[in-house]
């Protein structure tokens, strides 16, 4: 898995969706979230990581970088 983008839960949903229809599947990595439900806390909460597999890396690319172009943070 290769990270492709960090940031708030809203826009790494919406990145996640927009490479869910071009049929690229993506894994939502969040560590703050992950921390309060074992009861300690770890992260930040505008930081959540999306992952894509490494072989669909190029294909994810201009979606990716369309998004970035279109949602500055």
């Amino acid at each position: 898995m290769i990270r492709v983008f960090t940031g708030t839960e809203v826009l790494v949903i919406l990145l996640k969706e927009r490479l869910e229809e071009v049929r690229i599947s993506a894994l939502i990595k969040n560590d703050f979230q992950s921390g309060i439900i074992v009861g300690f806390v770890s992260g930040v909460p505008s930081a959540i990581d999306l992952y894509v597999q490494e072989s669909d890396l190029k294909e994810a690319e201009p979606t990716i970088n369309e998004f970035i172009r279109d949602n500055p943070e």
